[in-house]
């Protein structure tokens, strides 16, 4: 059946898919890799707000060849009608130096399959892609001098670039929920001028995704005016949102909560990160 495009749901126009190519990946935890994406083309892109995203897009996994897709008003679509292989990442650094390639670092989180897993494991340099954005960031409450970051591994990313933008007079206590002990970052190395205070919380087998952190949110005494950002799995982010809203009463203008990603149940485990094997 054709699509009705009248029927379709217009939305504004993203920012059009630049050009890029793998420079090189670094594994981060065996669970967690970044790829550092190059292209002249990426020098006209803003770099503005933390904690905002990318369309990435990968190339045909049958070709291996990249084909930019058209916006029809509600999304891209390929010359035949099909979705291609899209997927919303958080930007990391942009670095656009005189005399040098721009380049744009993302982290991927390793599921067991899945396209963006497969690429990213077989990411090498001069593979290409290309990116679209960035989209909506976190603006920063420079008068807030109490925050509150909540998340699993696919949120890390984002609380890095919003640490690094808080203003030296606030404290942040960043909560980042991981499967496995081996998948917790070295949060020593994130540059921030504020006071910051991370705990890894690893989840105990069987337990639902996003129960550790919100247990200790749950016993936390939240400052009052506290700016909460938080993000994760669908279900527990909205676990989340219920306990901050209606059991604390915090402001909804004090608090940014989204779903990134939502866990397949059939299996379970196809959802939940797998380790990459270490180079050779």
């Amino acid at each position: 059946m054709e699509r009705d495009v009248e029927q379709l749901r217009t939305r504004a126009e993203p920012p059009p898919f630049r050009r890029v190519s793998v420079a090189r990946t670094e594994r981060r935890t065996p669970f967690l890799v970044r790829v550092t994406l190059a292209g002249e083309e990426l020098r006209t892109m803003p770099n503005e707000e933390p904690g905002a995203s990318v369309r990435l897009l990968l190339p045909d996994p049958s070709t291996g060849e990249l084909v930019l897709p058209t916006w029809n008003g509600n999304e891209f679509l390929a010359a035949d009608g099909s979705r291609p292989p899209i997927r919303t990442l958080t930007p990391l650094e942009l670095r656009d130096q005189p005399g040098e390639t721009p380049e744009l670092d993302v982290e991927i989180v390793l599921h067991d399959g899945g396209a963006l897993t497969d690429w990213a494991q077989a990411a090498s340099p001069h593979r290409p892609a290309a990116v679209s954005g960035p989209g909506r960031g976190y603006t920063v409450d420079r008068d807030a001098t109490s925050f509150l970051f909540v998340g699993d591994e696919s949120a890390a990313p984002a609380i890095t670039t919003i640490l690094a933008a808080l203003p030296a007079t606030s404290r942040a206590l960043v909560l980042v929920e991981v499967h496995h002990r081996d998948a917790a970052l070295d949060w020593t190395t994130v540059p921030s001028d504020a006071e910051v205070e991370v705990r890894s919380l690893v989840r105990a087998p069987g337990a639902a995704l996003g129960d550790a952190t919100l247990e200790v949110v749950r016993g936390s005494d939240m400052a009052p005016g506290t700016r909460v950002w938080g993000a994760g799995e669908a279900a527990a982010v909205q676990r989340l949102r219920r306990h901050l809203f209606e059991e604390r009463g915090v402001p909804r203008s004090h608090a940014v909560v989204r779903g990134y990603w939502k866990l397949d149940r059939t299996p379970r485990e196809r959802a939940l990160p797998r380790p990459v094997a270490a180079p050779d």
